[in-house]
């Protein structure tokens, strides 16, 4: 089985910064893809990026260039900087791991807001 748990979240006035990191454990095989995900409010759960062991990366396109994910293989951790934060980022945010055809696995969430 795999754990997957997600830090980092909180309350940030718009314009400012955050760093999720999201440490998983347990059985873990590679190659394996992690990634971020959000749930705003009375919205679906969208992707919000994903990067895999050779770090190819993939962003919801309305986020490149004010969000970077980011990963340490050696710690199984992933990363998602956040800059620039605007009101309608505010979402709880689900760290991903997928291991194609033996796994998809959730963290609880940590919720962001943004707001002054």
């Amino acid at each position: 089985q795999v754990q997957l748990v997600e830090s980092g979240g909180g309350l940030v006035q718009p314009g400012g910064s955050l760093r999720l990191s999201c440490a998983a454990s347990g059985s873990i095989f590679s190659p394996n893809t992690m990634g971020w995900y959000r749930r705003a409010p009375g919205k679906e759960r969208e992707l919000v990026a994903t990067i895999t062991s050779s770090r190819g990366t993939t962003y919801l396109d309305s986020l490149k260039g004010r969000f970077t994910i980011s990963r340490n293989n050696a710690k199984n951790t992933v990363y998602l900087e956040m800059n620039s934060l605007k009101p309608e980022d505010t979402a709880v945010y689900y760290c991903n791991l997928r291991v194609d055809l033996l796994g998809n696995y959730w963290g609880q969430g940590t919720q962001v807001t943004v707001s002054s």
